[in-house]
């Protein structure tokens, strides 16, 4: 069982690898805008140093942990979901892995996997381009300590792995790469900002799953304005709670449509 499941990791791996035009996508929205924060932040200090501050040290690590979890990682992490939950549909072999007699559960669970370690990898390269403007550019600056550098590469995984993951079982329920890429990126970037600030829902503002996924970063980055309070309970219950239910939602539609 455990080499069949291994064989199907690498089947879906190896169709993501293949689909370079939604890489090198993923790969511009999680490092170009990182490359051009510390690139800017330095020419900057370096025409005018009393205006404006070095472009690393510790201010310069959260503000390149914002842009990378809070902004353009999250939305590289929704195309690499998406094309995992609707890459067997629409190369049209989804009707030939069913009558293979796999499992249609299983051929559902192998793309988790598979997309999570796409996203990462591109990911973790995002958050080293992050310490080497932290570390390159700090001058005088205080820099993170072993702990915050850890914590913060936690943050960067658990933000766009959770992001994935959703648009993997969004994805699988809609068959359709136009309508998930919109929708969520969508969310993304309009609605959830928007609920998050209207301040008269109240306690309805805990289930915007970016408010909660704020909840764990290690440093004060905020969500575009937002400052909806929650307990770390809560956080984690919304967090568990948008997975669950879109994973039960992919897979379920994975196991009752027509092959």
């Amino acid at each position: 069982m455990t080499a069949i499941a291994l064989r199907m990791f690498d089947a879906d791996l190896l169709k993501l690898r293949k689909k370079r035009g939604t890489l090198v996508w993923v790969c511009v929205l999680a490092l170009v805008p990182v490359v051009i924060l510390y690139t800017v932040k330095a020419l900057q200090h370096s025409s005018a140093p009393l205006q404006h501050g070095p472009a690393g040290g510790t201010p310069g690590f959260t503000d390149g942990l914002r842009l990378l979890c809070l902004f353009f990682g999250p939305l590289g992490a929704v195309l690499v979901g998406v094309e995992a939950g609707t890459g067997d549909e629409s190369a049209g072999v989804f009707r030939d892995l069913v009558v293979t007699g796999r499992s249609r559960l299983a051929l559902f669970a192998s793309r988790i996997p598979a997309a999570l370690a796409v996203c990462w990898t591109v990911m973790i390269v995002g958050y080293g381009l992050v310490l080497l403007g932290t570390f390159a550019f700090a001058a005088s600056l205080p820099t993170p300590d072993a702990a915050l550098v850890l914590n913060g590469l936690a943050f960067t995984l658990l933000a766009t792995g959770v992001m994935c993951v959703v648009a993997v079982g969004f994805a699988s329920l809609t068959n359709s790469k136009p309508a998930s890429v919109t929708a969520l990126i969508g969310w993304q970037l309009v609605a959830s900002p928007l609920i998050a600030n209207i301040s008269s829902l109240g306690k309805a503002r805990d289930a915007v799953l970016s408010q909660a996924l704020v909840h764990f970063t290690p440093v004060h980055v905020g969500d575009r304005g937002a400052s909806v309070v929650m307990s770390q309970g809560t956080a984690l219950f919304v967090l568990v709670a948008w997975l669950a239910v879109f994973l039960a939602l992919g897979a379920w539609r994975t196991r009752t449509m027509d092959a």
